[in-house]
């Protein structure tokens, strides 16, 4: 029973339009679209849950939680405008703190014993962006060190490159 999270780019760059005249938002949420569908053919995503997350300020980013059904998520999605900003660190720590509500929730983890060992819920986040510069409403290019999103209940840890420092994926 998977978490599946999806964190949308909604940044005023994702209007931008391809040679086919669609915009990079609506080629994202096409591709969330045909997953979600899918996803749903194979008997074992019946007990998926989806969340939906864009990269607006917090609280107004939480599309959908663990709770919406599946037509809330697909109407929220539906619904998605570019008009942002491009914060990823931020979206990503409200998506790792969702997730971990959601685990305080459930009794997965808890703060006197920590992480129940008996109980698994995996849970993926699908980031889609157009990968403009990573800015905040000054303008200014932050860093993102991944020791901010470690807490008590969350042992994750990110090594995050500068982008002046881009490797590339495939050798020339």
């Amino acid at each position: 029973m998977p978490i599946l999270l999806f964190l949308i780019d909604t940044s005023a760059s994702m209007s931008q339009r391809t040679h086919l005249g669609t915009t990079y938002l609506d080629i994202a949420k096409g591709a969330v679209e045909t997953f979600m569908k899918l996803r749903a053919r194979d008997p074992a995503s019946r007990g998926d849950r989806y969340m939906l997350v864009t990269f607006d300020d917090p609280p107004y980013g939480i599309k959908a939680g663990w709770k919406e059904n599946h037509a809330t998520f697909m109407n929220e999605l539906k619904n998605l405008q570019a008009v942002g900003l491009s914060t990823l660190g931020q979206s990503l720590r409200t998506s790792f703190d969702l997730l971990n509500l959601n685990r305080l929730v459930t009794g997965i983890d808890n703060y006197g014993q920590g992480r129940n060992p008996f109980f698994l819920e995996p849970s993926i986040i699908v980031t889609i962006t157009d990968g403009n510069k990573l800015t905040n409403s000054s303008g200014i290019q932050d860093e993102h060190d991944g020791r901010r999103y470690r807490s008590a209940h969350a042992h994750w840890s990110a090594h995050v490159q500068k982008t002046n420092d881009i490797t590339p994926l495939c050798p020339a």
